[in-house]
């Protein structure tokens, strides 16, 4: 008898929870995957934040098909002129403020994390990173330090030392940033602890502190950037411009890239003493450099942004059950909060098993992620939100 497909995928690739959704997509298009049964799903997480175009999107389809007919790799990222990269760094520039200039791509977020914090402590020649509980960075050493959950901490210690966690909106923790202080990473909304919005004028507080002390603003845009939360850049809406801002997720239209983007005299710092002081073998893949210029081009030009913030405000006046405790919402990056973390995955799990795919966050168990691709219709999310309040009422009735 032949083995499976499910059967390889739990004894050949590498598990990373005890329980995966085990769905076999087959094919995926616009809003929606299909299993090999034919059985369709409408996704509500964008495969975690990445797909806001929703899936193969015909421009960036295109635009991976021309650049296939070119080149794939050629070199180590840095060394050749290659005009997917160059395309794409221009354009993510001009629509960035002055003084973010300058593009390093990576292979994802995780990546981008570790190189800003490399920047970081070799510009400004101090080694204390700050960050900030239930924050999110990435998963490898560097980026885990800084990761702001001791359950996820705990296993792989010792950590990279030199690291401060705070309590985001809590002002006062802001004093713990001092000349010491090489730079404090933070994302403009807590997206893994469950849509943590921060407080009036907390992240402006927090970006004098750095000034105040010399210590770089890392901001964290990997899953609030590109529209997600209404605007280009979430910091757009707080009046702020990091130091440093980091880049992933749907910044390659659904194909692996991430970035992180400074000044160039800051960038050039990598550069020298050592040189190849942070290099890359497939960062900025020119085929993913492709996909990311069409996909941003597409956002751009049929200003997709525009209608975020009332897809929002229809979620939310669909989302009233009595089940629900709170409904928070950063555009649409959405969390649905239950009374308990049973009640929030028995409705996930029931909304999957009807044809609606979502998930909860990593240190939010109690709520559930709503991310849908930004080119969600008013007919699809009331369509959603009456499968999610069918999926609530099967549990809690």
């Amino acid at each position: 008898m032949s083995i499976t497909n499910r059967q390889i995928f739990l004894q050949h690739l590498a598990q990373t929870s005890d329980s995966p959704l085990m769905l076999e997509i087959e094919r995926a298009e616009g809003l929606y995957l299909l299993d090999v049964s034919g059985k369709r799903y409408l996704d509500l997480i964008s495969g975690i934040s990445v797909s806001n175009l929703g899936h193969r999107h015909p421009k960036v389809i295109s635009a991976i098909e021309e650049q296939l007919k070119k080149y794939m790799h050629l070199m180590v990222y840095g060394e050749f002129v290659e005009t997917p990269q160059t395309q794409f760094a221009k354009l993510l520039t001009d629509n960035l403020p002055p003084q973010l200039n300058s593009v390093y791509f990576t292979n994802s977020g995780t990546e981008a994390t570790e190189g800003a914090l490399k920047l970081a402590k070799r510009f400004s020649n101090r080694s204390e990173i700050v960050s900030f509980r239930n924050s999110y960075h990435g998963s490898t050493q560097g980026a885990l330090s800084v990761l702001g959950d001791e359950n996820f901490r705990n296993a792989f210690r010792p950590l990279i030392p030199g690291n401060r966690l705070l309590h985001f909106n809590h002002e006062d923790d802001l004093l713990l940033i001092t000349e010491e202080t090489a730079a404090v990473i933070a994302e403009p909304v807590q997206a893994e602890a469950g849509v943590v919005i921060p407080h009036h004028k907390f992240l402006q507080q927090l970006r004098k502190r750095c000034d105040d002390t010399g210590a770089l603003l890392i901001l964290d845009e990997c899953q609030t950037g590109m529209g997600r939360t209404g605007t280009l850049w979430c910091f757009d809406q707080l009046e702020i411009i990091p130091d440093i801002l980091l880049l992933a997720k749907s910044l390659g239209g659904g194909m692996p890239l991430g970035a992180f983007i400074a000044n160039h005299e800051m960038m050039n710092s990598l550069s020298n003493n050592p040189a190849l002081g942070h290099i890359t073998t497939f960062g900025g893949h020119p085929v993913s450099c492709a996909a990311g210029h069409a996909a941003m081009k597409v956002l751009l030009e049929e200003n997709l942004i525009r209608d975020v913030e009332e897809k929002k405000n229809l979620f939310i006046e669909l989302l009233h059950h009595s089940a629900i405790k709170s409904v928070r919402a950063a555009g649409l990056l959405m969390a649905i909060e239950f009374e308990s973390e049973t009640i929030n995955k028995k409705t996930i799990a029931e909304c999957i098993q009807r044809g609606v795919i979502t998930d909860w966050f990593m240190f939010a168990p109690r709520c559930m992620r709503i991310v849908p691709p930004l080119i969600i219709s008013e007919e699809e999310i009331q369509n959603a939100c009456s499968i999610i309040l069918q999926s609530i009422d099967s549990i809690v009735s």
